[in-house]
């Protein structure tokens, strides 16, 4: 008789994730590097990166979102390392001004997209 690993039938997330566009951006320093990646999903908790730059749990990374509601800086931690190539971050810090322009980020993200004509 094997073993497997049951998933649970919930989520230990407290925060609701969007997905993000392929214009997302963040430029990230994280153990004396630079780089700039693409934003896979967010949440008021944190975000996944893309990027083949993996980086051991716990490290700490300062974040800067290039989008057009304006500058959101953040402080994160590692804490996921994914095997399709990417990394989890979650925020330790984020400033009172950039609270509001990453709920607005994460608003338009939410919203479904609208075309020219269509209200």
């Amino acid at each position: 008789m094997g073993t497997t690993q049951e998933q649970p039938l919930y989520s230990r997330r407290q925060t609701t994730r969007v997905e993000a566009a392929d214009g997302v951006w963040v430029y990230w320093q994280c153990d004396g590097r630079d780089d700039v990646s693409r934003v896979r999903d967010l949440s008021a908790g944190g975000l996944c990166i893309a990027t083949s730059k993996a980086k051991p749990v716990g490290l700490k990374a300062k974040i800067d979102f290039l989008v057009p509601e304006g500058p959101i800086r953040a402080e994160a931690l590692v804490r996921h390392v994914k095997s399709s190539g990417g990394l989890g971050l979650k925020f330790t810090a984020l400033t009172e001004q950039d609270s509001p322009r990453l709920a607005a980020l994460m608003t338009r993200l939410g919203s479904p997209s609208r075309t020219f004509g269509n209200p």
